[in-house]
């Protein structure tokens, strides 16, 4: 016969398992539900794009609305994909040739040698030196990353090389505020994008669809006129809302002596900062223009940005005249995040392949259609809503040109409107890609970094304030400044 406390205990087991499956899992368990009803309703989808479509949904919700690390989420994924014969082996093995993980390599081990060789320490000592007030600081940084993009034409590259300065500045601020400086640097260097013709692949990409579709084009400095103003307004807009949202409120605006931490390695820093640079750090700063000058020279030679990263990366661990050894370039590699990387990569790959792009590109196309007749600014709103969400389903920034410019053009000629401004603005939308971590590449070089604080939560939280933000001021440039100027549907 069983006991009152036996009763009891049993109860009470009861009741922490009613505890244990939270609201929260609930709302993520109807969420899953949900996706794949409808995916289910979707007839024009194959079984392999319907797996495809419900696993990366599945993805975003667990990425978000979960602690579960993100590389064992997508990882996971895919492996239920090849296992539910949505997908080939191949899926998950050929993920790592993919270009950008071989970028990623490249840029942790430069990221490295820069920390290593004391430029770090130098470059964020002047930028300390400079000013002592926080915020004069974190706007320095965001001039510094917005005069990156008319050097360097990969968001990679720029955040490859701002990375070792953040981390060195991180030790002047507190948790909280680390958590601006480190989202508002790579979301800067995506805002930043849209100033010049260079500074994304994509850009090319649209201009050359252009080009053999109308005969006409965008010149260079045609480009810097429209693109210089909003990049640097959106740049600005984006770090006040960054600041406004997370900025304690009770932070200090001035750097103390007790925030600063200077300890005697501190010190020698600043003393240093003070010597001529030394031999290692000559060879670091040669070896980084000279990478520079390769990504400009792209188009030239013909090699690609991440050949040219690794081929930097080798010089710069090559034995006797190389900055750091080879165990510590590996030793650098967040290991972690190149397997989420690869994950995610070929979880948005599945997509195109199983043909679930092109089918949102179809039904996208054709509601667009049915607008043919409507003012302007519904026009132009329209095309700003597809471009700025497409990041949401297509995480390739080249792959998002490629598969919206061709279909846009075709759009812009049906409706009578002038392919350059549909094409411009088209890519420009684009740009914005900042909701989830993996949207970006620079997103991913800082998102799960050592001693980092931001996570997925921070961003979309970011994202649903700047998204809108960043279409309105698109519409407002669209209306005056840019009209002025010569561009107009």
């Amino acid at each position: 016969m069983e006991t009152r406390l036996a009763r009891y205990n049993k109860e009470n087991k009861i009741i922490r398992a009613v505890e244990k499956f939270s609201t929260k899992r609930l709302i993520i368990i109807t969420v899953h539900v949900l996706f794949a009803s409808l995916i289910v309703l979707a007839d024009d989808l194959s079984y392999a794009a319907k797996i495809s479509l419900f696993a990366f949904l599945s993805a975003m919700t667990l990425w978000v609305g979960t602690k579960i690390p993100a590389g064992y989420v997508a990882v996971s994924l895919i492996l239920i994909i090849i296992f539910l014969k949505a997908g080939e082996p191949e899926l998950l093995y050929h993920s790592f040739g993919e270009e950008v993980i071989w970028l990623m390599l490249g840029a942790f081990i430069i990221g490295e040698a820069i920390k290593d060789s004391g430029l770090a320490d130098r470059i964020s000592e002047t930028l300390l030196n400079r000013t002592k007030n926080k915020h004069v600081m974190i706007r320095s940084l965001t001039y510094v990353l917005c005069i990156s993009a008319f050097f360097i034409p990969s968001t990679s590259g720029r955040a490859a090389l701002s990375l070792p300065i953040v981390r060195r500045l991180n030790s002047y601020f507190s948790e909280k505020e680390r958590e601006v400086l480190q989202v508002s640097a790579p979301v800067i260097i995506l805002m930043s994008t849209s100033a010049t013709i260079i500074a994304a692949g994509s850009h090319l990409i649209g201009v050359g669809f252009l080009e053999t579709s109308t005969g006409k084009s965008i010149s260079f400095v045609q480009w810097l006129i429209w693109g210089v103003p909003f990049a640097l307004t959106i740049s600005l807009l984006s770090l006040f809302v960054i600041k406004m949202m997370l900025w304690p409120k009770k932070a200090p605006n001035i750097i103390s002596h007790q925030s600063e931490k200077r300890t005697s390695m501190s010190q020698l820093y600043q003393q240093k900062r003070k010597q001529p640079m030394n031999n290692t750090e000559k060879r670091t700063a040669g070896l980084v223009i000279l990478l520079i000058i390769s990504w400009m020279t792209e188009p030239v030679h013909g090699y690609d940005i991440a050949f040219l990263t690794m081929f930097g990366a080798v010089l710069f661990m090559m034995p006797v005249y190389g900055v750091i050894s080879w165990k510590q370039g590996i030793g650098a590699v967040s290991w972690n995040l190149i397997l989420f990387v690869a994950s995610a990569t070929a979880l948005g790959r599945v997509l195109v392949d199983t043909g679930v792009v092109a089918w949102m590109e179809t039904e996208m196309i054709g509601v667009l259609q049915l607008f043919a007749g409507a003012p302007e600014w519904i026009l132009v709103l329209l095309v700003l809503i597809v471009t700025v969400t497409s990041h949401l389903y297509i995480t390739s920034h080249t792959t998002r040109a490629i598969v919206f410019i061709p279909a846009l053009i075709l759009f812009g000629q049906t409706i009578g409107a002038d392919p350059v401004a549909i094409v411009f603005i088209s890519l420009i939308g684009m740009n914005y890609c900042i909701t989830f971590p993996v949207s970006s590449k620079a997103l991913l070089l800082f998102y799960e970094e050592e001693d980092f604080t931001y996570d997925a939560k921070t961003l979309l939280k970011i994202s649903l304030v700047l998204m809108p933000l960043y279409i309105f001021v698109m519409m407002v440039y669209y209306f005056t400044y840019w009209q002025w100027t010569g561009l107009s549907f």
